[in-house]
């Protein structure tokens, strides 16, 4: 029992500093238009930048 409850303290922890996730700009096979968002739109969006730190696309993240 003392086993299934460090566990469970290890996933809440782990959960608890686990970062926002990064935005991307996707463009549009269809007519080259740009939209910002964290996941995939579909089948029809390509990743074109990122990954960014904002929700505008604006906000670069630095990879190392």
């Amino acid at each position: 029992m003392k086993t299934i409850a460090a566990l469970l303290l290890a996933l809440h922890v782990a959960a608890a500093v686990a970062g926002p996730a990064p935005w991307f700009q996707w463009r549009s096979k269809v007519d080259g238009q740009l939209a910002c968002s964290q996941t995939p739109l579909g089948p029809g969006w390509e990743k074109a930048f990122g990954p960014y730190q904002d929700s505008h696309c604006t906000k670069r993240i630095s990879q190392k």
